[in-house]
């Protein structure tokens, strides 16, 4: 077997190693062959989104350890598709230099009671919160400071929408109460808001930070349905959330890329989550970006310098195609075939076996050409309008 020079003084048969094997896991591999790197990766199946584009599949839960450990037997640096890992195992099995990010840096993101701590530690605005442990304990005086809506979120393992639940009255908390189990939720306050945004950034090993442009994703049923790039002009706005990010990155000592989803309104700028990986709301840079929030991770992880980001086109709309019902008259494959169709469009599939209602099948990027944001959105509702027309989002 040839093995890849990228990494300095390689031995093992692979440069990186991806715990994970869905869509995330298929754009880094994608990215990592872009720099002749191999790859290989951990998960359930090889039939699994990244197997058609590794080197090497370990077929392995993700969580289990006999698979991590030949990961890290086969693998120079091992990296993360997502933060549902079991980092005291890891912590056990490998070097700490060989994950990348490092589980130190990880763990305070990989579950919403630690993210929280760590936001309130550093004093960045988010939503009032508490456990609903805590909350069990509160006095009716307490209990009186919190006003309906209420928003509950499971502790671990929230995505697209998964792991949220709106408490509109006291009765609604009391069911929900008996119904779950308190250590794996917690309660927030309700958050009326103007825009949802995001920042998605890399840190690499000398402490370089790199930006990719905040972008404002619009939700349906809250799961992302698209996104615009970029999504705010308003410098102070911006700044802001720059400054929280190099924050956190920096007190981490976080080396990767990370994701933030913000709420914006009356309230000013909040964060509502962290993301310790690549993101939906980044997708988008893989066309228009100089280089892609993947390309920032492989780069980051296997030494090499990585590039400036820039975009290369005024803006940007990523559109989420997600599986729809089995009657749905039109197949997939057809719709696939309608879509890129469409003058500018970059499709990528996922290679899922199956069409599954609300999954994730795909996404669609179109370049943006106006020249102001009011411009770009009005190009981005068409382009979304004829997108619609062909795939519609189940959430609608």
């Amino acid at each position: 077997m040839s093995f890849k020079k990228n990494i300095n003084d390689i031995k093992k048969n692979y440069s990186l190693g991806i715990i994970g094997g869905g869509q995330l896991a298929l754009m880094l591999t994608e990215a990592a062959k872009k720099r002749d790197l191999e790859v290989c990766v951990q998960t359930k199946s090889c039939d699994d989104p990244a197997g058609s584009k590794a080197d090497h599949v370990i077929e392995a839960d993700p969580l289990k350890i006999r698979g991590n450990k030949s990961l890290i037997n086969e693998c120079e640096k091992i990296i993360f598709e997502n933060e549902w890992i079991k980092i005291d195992k890891l912590n056990l099995i490998g070097n700490e230099d060989i994950f990348v990010p490092s589980l130190n840096a990880i763990k305070p993101l990989v579950d919403r009671f630690s993210q929280k701590k760590l936001i309130d530690r550093m004093n960045i605005p988010c939503p009032k919160w508490i456990s609903i442990e805590d909350f069990k304990n509160l006095s009716d005086e307490e209990i009186n400071n919190w006003t309906f809506p209420l928003m509950a979120k499971s502790n671990k393992g929230g995505y697209d929408g998964k792991g949220n639940r709106k408490i509109k009255t006291k009765e609604d908390l009391d069911s929900f109460l008996t119904e779950n189990n308190s250590d794996e939720w917690l309660i927030e306050e309700w958050i009326e808001y103007e825009k949802e945004l995001a920042l998605v950034g890399s840190r690499d090993r000398t402490g370089k930070i790199r930006f990719f442009p905040i972008v404002e994703t619009f939700q349906s049923n809250h799961v992302c349905d698209w996104v615009l790039a970029p999504g705010s002009n308003e410098y102070d706005l911006n700044l802001f959330a720059i400054n929280i990010f190099s924050s956190i990155v920096n007190e981490l000592n976080y080396v990767g890329v990370l994701a933030i989803e913000f709420f914006y309104g009356d309230n000013g700028l909040l964060i509502n989550e962290i993301a310790p990986r690549t993101h939906n709301s980044a997708h988008f840079s893989i066309e228009a970006c100089t280089s892609s929030q993947f390309d920032q991770y492989v780069c980051i992880s296997s030494g090499i310098i990585p590039p400036e980001i820039k975009m290369n086109c005024e803006g940007a709309i990523m559109i989420n195609l997600l599986g729809l019902k089995k009657n749905f008259p039109i197949s997939m494959e057809t719709r696939i075939k309608m879509l890129s169709e469409i003058e500018g469009s970059n499709i990528h599939c996922y290679g899922k076996s199956r069409e599954i209602l609300g999954r994730k099948m795909a996404h669609i990027t179109f370049l943006l050409n106006g020249k102001t944001h009011s411009e770009r959105y009005d190009e981005a509702q068409i382009l979304l309008t004829m997108v619609r027309d062909i795939w519609p989002s189940p959430n609608a």
